[in-house]
């Protein structure tokens, strides 16, 4: 495991990059799927301990901001490296904790790529606008158990539904580093 902080590739104010990515319920969905809502992007996967510390608390988000921000996780990560982020577990995961939010496998990696995600998990917020206007953590949790203090991307939802900017110190999300092919 490494240990990563997201970098910076796109940058406030960018557009979002297109995607049509296969869900673990068997349908494609792309961007046009998700206009005229924020849009949270999270670069995340099965096995990256970070990420299960924080799967219950990006559940808790979707049932709270339900029909007023989209989430969609999406898995880049090399099965061959772990199996446990093959597709077929991806479907598992998603029954096991009963996600609530769209789940997309990057079979390719050029998702990822064109995001510049490095670390999962690796939030990118977009605006009603598809504007990128948060690009940070999701809290203040590191490991499991551990209490959540601050709730950086519950504020950051506040704030785009308000049409306010984000004004608050934003800390990069720190993570486990995505698993490329070859």
């Amino acid at each position: 495991m490494v240990l990563m902080k997201s970098r910076n590739k796109l940058k406030l104010g960018d557009s979002p990059i297109d995607f049509n990515l296969i869900s673990v319920i068997g349908k494609n969905y792309s961007l046009k799927d998700f206009e005229g809502k924020p849009l949270l992007i999270i670069f995340m996967c099965n096995h990256c301990p970070y990420v299960k510390c924080k799967l219950d608390y990006i559940n808790e988000l979707a049932k709270e901001y339900e029909g007023r921000v989209n989430i969609v996780g999406i898995n880049s990560n090399d099965p061959e490296y772990d199996p446990e982020d093959s597709y077929e577990n991806m479907k598992k995961v998603a029954k096991e904790k009963r996600l609530i939010f769209f789940y997309l496998v990057d079979e390719s990696q050029d998702v990822a790529k064109g995001y510049g995600a490095s670390c999962t998990p690796d939030p990118f917020l977009f605006d009603k606008y598809m504007k990128l206007v948060y690009h940070g953590r999701l809290n203040n949790q590191m490991e499991p158990g551990e209490e959540v203090k601050e709730h950086d991307m519950k504020k950051a939802f506040d704030y785009v539904l308000e049409d306010k900017k984000i004004d608050f110190e934003v800390f990069p999300s720190i993570g486990c580093s995505i698993k490329w092919k070859g």
